[in-house]
């Protein structure tokens, strides 16, 4: 059974709180959870830098709390680098709680911010912190705020713990459609199939564990009651001899695609975990295009500035996929000259235009908010973007073989 603690940060639903500075974010956030999580004090600028805390809310399930700093923030030397840090945890933000403070003043501000999440295709919910300081409870706030803010209004009051359970109770209500919907395998196998998982355990996996993606993925595939049996590389062909019939699905690490495509049965779906990740996680549509508009790269000839986006922040290790064996494959198959920028965690460019191609890893750290913010990104400035395991399909030729999940639900 999946524990609080086994849940990824990446799986829960992010919840961001934004207001001006003594808005109220960190007491609203205190009192929704329960806990002393964030420090509270009239100063204002308390919070700087976004505080992520991961909780279990009933009737919510696992989700993770972004408390950031004044959208107002105008202290001279460090303010504008704390607005654009609120501006980026909205990327990560699945549903938006824009704070508004029981006096009219500075209503303007946060209307606008508001309007800029709903823009950015986030639900949004509109606050009245501190409605105890109000002799009506909030009621005239709410009204006003109703046919200025085109979204719904609340009234809360932190220090009293009141409104919070109606607070929870929109919260879910505003979930997107398709939240508690959205699988790894999606329609590539039902109840009962066999699926062979195909995990290399080279220098690159963590020792005594699984990296997360096939962890996730083995977790639904047992909850889909399939019949799952794991090997690495090098054992496939003796796995393949135990089973009485062809596997339905291989999964299999990218790196192995040139290996596994090989040996597979013509019976079998292949696909990796990256590319169910690309599904998960991004715009499947968009990273096919991109990993097909990069082999057209190879007829283009000249030069090809390429950027690879790794999640991981992990110290890069021999035969580092994203640093060695990526770059390496798309030197031998691309031809031509190639300036590769290499980025990792939440360092993204944000000027792409100049660049051929972005080819992103499975973001299995990143909430698939975020992951779409950076698929818009690319869109806007015209530049095609893929991800590891479809650039390393298209680049091997066997993009044609590879099986894609016809629908991102369970």
């Amino acid at each position: 059974m999946t524990t609080l603690q086994d849940t990824p940060r990446a799986s829960r639903l992010h919840i961001g709180l934004f207001g001006r500075r003594n808005s109220g974010k960190s007491s609203l956030l205190n009192a929704l959870t329960g806990q002393q999580l964030a420090i509270v004090s009239a100063k204002p600028g308390t919070t700087t830098d976004p505080v992520y805390k991961s909780m279990e809310v009933a009737g919510l399930g696992p989700v993770v709390f972004i408390d950031t700093a004044g959208f107002d923030d105008d202290e001279a030397e460090l303010g504008a680098a704390r607005v654009r840090q609120t501006e980026r945890a909205a990327q990560e933000t699945d549903i938006a709680l824009v704070l508004f403070p029981p006096e009219a003043a500075g209503d303007a501000e946060a209307l606008r911010f508001a309007a800029h999440l709903r823009e950015m295709g986030r639900p949004v919910l509109a606050v009245v912190s501190q409605a105890d300081r109000l002799a009506d409870g909030g009621a005239a706030r709410v009204a006003a705020l109703r046919a200025s803010a085109r979204v719904p209004v609340l009234a809360v009051s932190a220090r009293e713990r009141r409104g919070m359970e109606a607070l929870r109770r929109e919260i879910a209500r505003l979930l997107p459609e398709d939240y508690a919907l959205r699988s790894i395998t999606g329609s590539l196998c039902r109840e009962g199939d066999t699926v062979l998982l195909v995990m290399p355990q080279d220098i690159q996996a963590p020792k005594g564990r699984l990296i997360l993606p096939q962890v996730q993925t083995l977790r639904e595939l047992l909850d889909k009651h399939a019949l799952v049996l794991s090997c690495t590389t090098d054992k496939l062909d003796e796995a393949l001899a135990l089973l009485r019939r062809p596997p339905h699905l291989i999964i299999t690490d990218s790196q192995a695609f040139r290996i596994v495509h090989a040996k597979k049965p013509a019976a079998s779906l292949l696909t990796s975990f990256s590319v169910l990740f690309a599904a998960l996680k991004g715009d499947l549509a968009y990273f096919l295009a991109g990993a097909r508009q990069l082999m057209a790269l190879r007829a283009a000839g000249g030069t090809h500035r390429i950027l690879i986006a790794e999640a991981c922040t992990h110290k890069p290790l021999a035969e580092d996929i994203g640093r060695v064996k990526l770059p390496r494959l798309l030197r031998r198959e691309l031809g031509g000259e190639i300036a590769l920028d290499i980025v990792s965690g939440k360092d993204f460019p944000e000027d792409l235009t100049g660049y051929d191609i972005v080819i992103h890893c499975g973001s299995c750290m990143f909430n698939r908010s975020y992951v779409l913010c950076r698929v818009a990104e690319a869109r806007a400035a015209g530049v095609p973007m893929t991800n590891y395991g479809l650039a390393i399909a298209a680049l091997l030729g066997i993009l044609p073989d590879v099986a894609l999940p016809e629908t991102a639900e369970a």
